[in-house]
């Protein structure tokens, strides 16, 4: 008989789940629960919630369900466009990176010495977006194009304080998915959205921060935005140009045009339309606004020996340190896709690239020669922008009918968008739709990718771009797939991901992603639906969309549920603007007041202001609970302005606190309502449920507690669940003006869920409740082995902790002088990634081991955090000095062994640490210490000069 899955998901089998249990002095399971969760929220047996999901099911029929349902979705043609194109990946790139958990299971490069290999993929991907814009600094990616359009809008009004003005001038001809969600950032913030046509380069009477447009434009129209730029600029306005990348291969970038910020995706760089995502946005400038830029940044630097060494720069996690003065919530990117765009970008080359740009462009000119007259607009790049008067969807219906999908724009005009994945086949079934002529001669020849005489056919503003781009050797080098399947190689090796070794990461939750899970991710009957194709043709797709919206609502206790939010961020921003939505519509908008605690996520406060309410901090005991006396007087002393409380439940110490429903009650009594976060709600399914212990709106994190991988980084789900009176505030349909949509697409980063959908189906009620109360017991197994060497900070009134444990170096810092980074970068050398460092106690390392770890894994780790802890007392013993011992020297690279040796340690100690005794592959980390300040002060965030590389 085939073992269940949920025993192949959880790590400890029985007789180590009854080592564990005897460890922490626990008869079972179920007397852990009556344990650590507080009686008044814990459900009843049978009463879980869970009773709506299906029985549990094999990996193997899970996958031949979500055939059946990949098959019932129609693969059309997609020349529908608005951002989204097909994109034809590189088969390397699916098998040795998409596919692979090296890359797909990493973990943000928080690390940085066992993260190189991600680091040096993403600073590639700056390096592409830089070159291909005309800029001088890009982030690390965005959640899609819509949202970094927003990020785009909030960039220029802080880049531009000295204008007084909170107007921001948008062109029409933007996509009406960037233009919804900017509409939905600006109104909390207080920014007024003028719209006009710029196309002109004329700007409208009136005073204005900044101007956004795009190019191309939604129309498909290509023009020249030197004479806007020049004219904002005179006004005293910032600007921001969208640019497609494929098209500024042939193009003059908004770079060398002037402008001021550039924004878009790299979609179509390889990454699959995925019915709306993940996909990696960018977001790009000059480099007297690189300290302007939200989310991540990738700098060059060195490491303890001089060589060069990649980091995160500048405002990595800044939200922590700023937090309602943050400049963004991000605490996600997309990073597996930007990975994917920028091997996409070498894999091709600069050629390549310009190749496929004018086999695009060119299967556009032919559609529009035998258009004729009907085309609206002279110039385009990859969108013809037909006009036919009253027969628009006539000519819709008779494409659909070939298996071609075109964008209806009104009743007169239909747009018709090429990509990458267009062939003379489809161009000639579209003109004959129109019933029009098809074309031969140079048109025909260039629709087969000759382009022939480019003086025939050039479009205005189109093969115009005359400056060079990716001529570093990351993009000259791998044209082959043997060099880049070595390449892709060497860079995993460089890393530490869940394949190789645990990632006791608290507040992340690292479990396994399994593959049954992952596979139906590339399969074509979800990877390539264009989020905006007919109803008709996704219906399996909406199947599990559906699907997961009843059970997590189920499994949370809430009424509704929407998956738009792309990341765990966007999700808590969607839930903050349903409350304030909500108190506007009761006519209470003076209530305007977020209580949040000082425990909290960064993000929390960040997204606090900017859902446009006022952020004001609770006091914690020293327990780590919430002061309920603190926020007695906060609620006194608010009681009129009280929007909401923001909470973590369990806390963010790792603890559940027995007061929850005294806390809720509080805030409900005094009008406001209660947002729990769902960042730890691995300790919670199957056990309580915040929708029915006193919250009203939660947002979850698909890619913690339901096994989405975290790919380097991103891509995330941050879905939004409330109860039934927030209902119809949930972020809408995107393409719908005022639908307060919070991404790009409708169902946000569609094509990853069925990983969650699969997990639930395959653990059923039984698994997921056994596997929270693992990942518990687990993280008390740990916390007791290892309080007697580093003191545990929290605990709950049976002295028992959550799903992770807080360790506390403080003491041993302040007599030693060995501080976290010490033990983080030593345990490099053990072969583990560190737990998450000093937060949310400065000082401290917060350990989650997940349920997916075995016994020997946290025996493991417990031995090496146990071997640190004795050299840690050989420094306080005076063996080693405070400023050279294997930590403050730690890590230790190969290459650091040969040569001179003039450490008081040996290089046998150095490498091969003392006091672990499990057999465990070494990992041997790329460089050593980074430093950092020199980092920052040498701010570098593209690839290093041809020169340098050389060198």
């Amino acid at each position: 008989m085939t073992r269940p899955f949920a025993d192949r998901h959880i790590g400890p089998d029985a007789d180590a789940l009854a080592h564990i249990l005897g460890a922490i002095e626990v008869a079972g399971l179920a007397e852990l629960a009556g344990r650590v969760v507080p009686a008044g929220i814990l459900d009843p047996a049978g009463e879980d919630g869970l009773d709506v999901l299906p029985p549990a099911a094999s990996e193997h029929e899970v996958l031949a369900e979500l055939a059946a349902l990949a098959h019932s979705n129609t693969v059309a043609t997609s020349m529908i466009g608005l951002g989204y194109y097909d994109t034809l990946t590189p088969p390397v790139l699916v098998r040795s990176l998409l596919e692979n958990p090296a890359w797909y299971t990493a973990y943000t490069p928080y690390q940085p010495e066992i993260s190189q290999g991600r680091l040096e993929a993403l600073l590639n991907f700056q390096t592409m977006v830089c070159d291909l814009t005309g800029m001088a600094v890009a982030n690390a990616s965005m959640l899609d194009e819509a949202t970094a359009a927003a990020e785009a809008m909030t960039l220029l009004r802080r880049a531009n304080r000295g204008n007084a003005s909170h107007r921001l001038l948008i062109d029409t001809d933007l996509f009406p998915q960037t233009r919804t969600v900017l509409y939905t950032r600006a109104e909390p913030l207080g920014i007024e959205i003028v719209e006009a046509d710029l196309s002109a380069g004329e700007l409208p009477a009136g005073e204005f921060f900044g101007v956004l447009s795009q190019t191309p434009g939604a129309s498909g129209r290509v023009a020249d935005r030197t004479a806007m730029i020049a004219a904002a600029h005179e006004r005293g306005a910032l600007v921001a140009v969208g640019a497609d990348l494929l098209a500024m291969t042939l193009i003059v970038p908004p770079g060398e045009q002037g402008a001021d910020v550039c924004y878009g995706t790299t979609q179509r760089f390889g990454v699959p339309l995925g019915f709306g995502g993940p996909h990696a946005g960018y977001l790009a400038v000059h480099a007297k606004h690189a300290r302007q830029l939200p989310g991540r940044l990738v700098g060059v630097s060195v490491d303890a020996d001089g060589n060069t060494a990649y980091r995160l720069a500048l405002q990595t996690r800044e939200q922590h340190i700023r937090r309602e003065k943050a400049t963004s919530n991000i605490c996600t990117a997309q990073v597996l896709l930007a990975v994917v765009a920028a091997m996409y970008a070498s894999y091709h080359g600069a050629d390549g690239l310009r190749a496929i740009a004018r086999r695009v462009h060119g299967h556009a000119q032919w559609l529009a020669a035998g258009l004729g007259g009907a085309v609206v607009h002279e110039s385009f790049f990859d969108t013809v922008l037909a006009r036919v008067p009253g027969g628009a969807e006539a000519v819709v219906a008779k494409a659909k009918g070939r298996g071609i999908n075109l964008r209806l724009v009104d009743a007169d005009h239909v747009a018709i968008a090429c990509d990458e994945a267009t062939t003379d086949v489809h161009v000639v079934a579209v003109l004959d739709c129109f019933g029009a002529e098809i074309p031969v001669g140079p048109e025909g020849a260039v629709a087969h990718g000759h382009p022939g005489d480019p003086g025939s056919h050039r479009r205005p503003h189109v093969e115009n771009r005359t400056s060079p781009f990716l001529t570093h050797p990351a993009f000259t080098r791998y044209h082959t797939e043997t060099a880049m399947l070595r390449y892709l190689r060497r860079l995993s090796d460089k890393d530490i991901a869940l394949d190789r070794s645990m990632i006791p990461l608290g507040s992340c939750t690292m479990k396994l992603n399994a593959a049954a899970e992952m596979e139906p991710i590339t399969w074509p009957g979800f990877a390539r639906l264009h989020p905006y194709a007919p109803v008709e043709d996704v219906p399996g797709l909406l199947r599990v969309i559906a699907d997961l919206e009843g059970w997590l609502a189920a499994i949370t206790g809430y009424d509704r549920v929407s998956l738009q939010p792309n990341a765990g961020s966007q999700g808590e921003y969607a839930g903050l603007l349903a409350i304030r939505r909500y108190h506007l519509d009761r006519g209470a908008a003076h209530r305007d007041t977020c209580l949040i605690p000082s425990s909290a996520h960064g993000t929390n406060a960040a997204s606090a202001a900017m859902a446009g309410l006022r952020v004001e901090v609770v006091r914690c005991r020293d327990n780590g609970d919430v002061d309920l006396d603190d926020l007695r007087a906060k609620i006194a002393d608010h009681a009129d302005r009280l929007a909401c409380i923001m909470i973590t439940y369990p806390s963010t110490h790792g603890v559940y606190e027995h007061e929850i429903a005294e806390l809720c009650a509080l805030v409900h009594d005094a009008g406001g309502q209660v947002y729990v976060d769902g960042a730890n709600l691995n300790a919670l399914v199957g056990l309580a449920r915040p929708g029915r212990f006193g919250g009203d709106v939660s947002h979850l994190n698909l890619h913690k507690t339901f096994c989405i991988p975290h790919g380097g980084g991103g891509p995330g789900v941050g879905p939004v669940a409330v109860r039934e009176h927030l209902a119809r505030y949930l972020p809408g349909d995107p393409l719908q003006a005022g639908s307060h949509a919070v991404s790009a697409a409708e169902y946000g980063s569609a094509s990853i869920l069925p990983i969650t959908w699969a997990y639930i189906r395959m653990m059923g009620a039984d698994g997921l409740r056994r596997a929270t109360l693992t990942a518990i017991a687990s993280a008390n197994y740990l916390a007791r082995r290892l309080d007697p060497y580093f003191p545990v900070l929290y605990t709950g009134e049976n002295g028992m902790v959550a799903h992770e444990c807080i360790l506390d170096l403080r003491e041993l810092t302040k007599r030693t002088g060995v501080t976290v980074d010490d033990v983080a970068k030593r345990l490099a050398d053990y072969g583990f990634h560190a737990p998450t460092m000093s937060f949310p106690v400065a000082g401290t390392l917060m350990v989650e081991p997940t349920e997916s770890e075995d016994l020997a894994e946290l025996d493991a780790f417990a031995d090496a955090m146990i071997a640190i802890k004795a050299e840690i007392d050989q420094v306080a013993a005076g063996v080693w000095p405070a400023g050279d011992n294997p930590l403050r020297g730690a890590p230790h690279t190969a290459q650091c062994l040969v040569g001179e040796w003039d450490h008081p340690y040996s290089r046998e100690l150095a490498v091969y640490p003392q006091g672990v005794h499990h057999p465990r592959a070494k990992v041997w980390p790329p460089v050593r210490r980074i430093d950092g300040a020199y980092g920052d002060r040498n701010l570098v965030c593209s690839c290093p000069p041809i020169e340098a590389y050389a060198d």
